[in-house]
C-alpha cells in the first residue's frame, strides 16, 4: 500500500517514519524544503531503510506518484494552509479519491472542505490526532469521522499509526475533528489543575522537592497520567523552569492564537452547557503574557507551557 502525504513538521515527519517502519510506502511533501530533507535523512537510519519513501518536488509530483484512487494524509496546521492545498487538490485529484486531514480542524470548517471535495466527487475523512510526537512515532490515538466504506478502506492506514486499538471510527465527516477538539478542552483543563497544584506545592510551608513530589504522583497515585509524567521529566530537567516561558499560548503555536480550548467553551455555550473548568484555562492561557515570570501564577503557567513543550515541542523554551 502507498500513500501520499503533506506536512513534514513535528507530528508529520514522525509519523512517516512509523509508517514506513509498517511496511506502508510514503510519497511526502513539504512545502519549504528543509523538513523534507530532514525526513530523508531519518528515514535513511530505519532497519528498513528508505526504499519505501519517495520525496516529492511539489503537489503535481505527489499526485502523479499514486495510483487512483489514491489516499492523501494532510498533517497541516489548521486555517488557511489546509484551504491553501484542499483547494489546488481539488483541481488535481480524481473521482474517488481520499483526502484525510489529520490535523487539528474546527468541525465546521471540515464540513465545509468536505462539500467542495465531495462536488468534485472526492472523499474526505477527518482524523484526530493525540499523542503528541511520542505517539507520532510509536503510535497514536486517532478519532475518526467519514463515511464508513472510507474507513474501511484507509483501516489498515489507521492501524499502522496508531497504538494497539488506539484508534476509532465515531461517526459522519465532522465527528472526529469535534471528539479531538473537547479532547483538548479537557486537556487544558487538566493541564491547569496540575500547574495550579505545582504553584500551591512551591510555595506552601513545606520545602517540597516538585521532582519527588510528581515522582511519586506519577507512580500509583489516582493522578498518575503522561500530563503528570511530561510534568516530572521537565522539573528532572530543569526543578525552577528557570528556562520555561510564563506564556502558555494555545493551539498550535505561542501568544493568544485561538486553540481548541477556545472552540470547546464556544461550542458548549452554543449546546447550553456551562465549562467552568475549561473556561477558567482558557482565560488564564489568554492573560498568560500579563502575569509575572516570578510570581506564583507565573509559575504555575510555566508548569503548563512544560507539559507542552514535553509532547508537543511547541515553543515555549526561553532562548538564551
Amino acid at each position: 500500500m502507498k500513500i501520499g502525504y503533506i506536512g513534514l513538521g513535528r507530528m508529520g515527519r514522525n509519523m512517516v517514519l512509523l509508517l514506513l517502519e509498517k511496511g506502508i510506502g510514503v510519497v511526502a511533501w513539504n512545502r519549504s524544503p528543509e523538513p523534507r530533507e530532514q525526513l530523508k535523512k531519518e528515514a535513511k537510519e530505519l532497519k528498513s531503510g528508505s526504499k519505501n519513501l519517495k520525496i516529492a518536488k511539489n503537489l503535481s509530483d505527489l499526485i502523479d506518484n499514486l495510483e487512483s484512487p489514491r489516499v492523501i494524509w494532510l498533517m497541516v496546521t489548521a486555517g488557511p494552509a489546509i484551504d491553501e492545498i484542499l483547494n489546488q487538490l481539488a483541481k488535481k485529484l480524481k473521482p474517488g479519491d481520499l483526502v484525510i486531514d489529520g490535523g487539528n480542524s474546527f468541525y465546521l470548517d471540515t464540513l465545509r472542505r468536505n462539500e467542495l471535495l465531495s462536488k468534485k466527487g472526492i472523499h474526505f475523512m477527518d482524523a484526530g490526532t493525540s499523542g503528541g510526537i511520542e505517539g507520532a512515532r510509536n503510535g497514536a490515538c486517532i478519532m475518526i469521522g467519514g463515511l464508513k466504506e472510507d474507513f474501511k478502506k484507509a483501516e489498515p492506514i489507521f492501524k499502522a499509526v496508531a497504538k494497539s486499538e488506539a484508534f476509532a471510527y465515531l461517526g459522519l465527516i465532522g465527528a472526529g475533528h469535534f471528539a479531538k477538539t473537547i479532547h483538548n478542552g479537557i486537556e487544558y483543563g487538566m493541564m491547569e489543575a496540575i500547574g495550579e497544584g505545582a504553584s500551591i506545592l512551591k510555595n506552601s510551608p513545606f520545602p517540597y522537592d516538585l521532582r519527588e513530589v510528581f515522582r511519586i504522583y506519577n507512580t500509583g497515585s489516582i493522578i498518575e497520567s503522561r500530563l503528570i509524567g511530561w510534568t516530572h521529566a521537565e522539573l528532572k530537567n530543569d526543578p525552577e523552569l528557570k528556562n520555561i516561558s510564563s506564556v502558555i499560548g494555545s493551539g498550535g503555536g505561542s501568544g493568544k492564537t485561538k486553540g481548541e480550548g477556545h472552540w470547546t467553551v464556544e461550542l458548549a455555550k452554543k449546546l447550553g452547557i456551562d465549562t467552568p473548568v475549561i473556561k477558567a484555562s482558557v482565560k488564564v492561557r489568554d492573560k498568560s503574557d500579563q502575569d509575572k515570570t516570578n510570581s506564583p501564577d507565573g509559575f504555575r503557567n510555566k508548569v503548563v507551557a512544560a507539559m507542552r513543550w514535553q509532547f508537543g515541542r511547541h515553543p515555549v523554551k526561553i532562548n538564551k
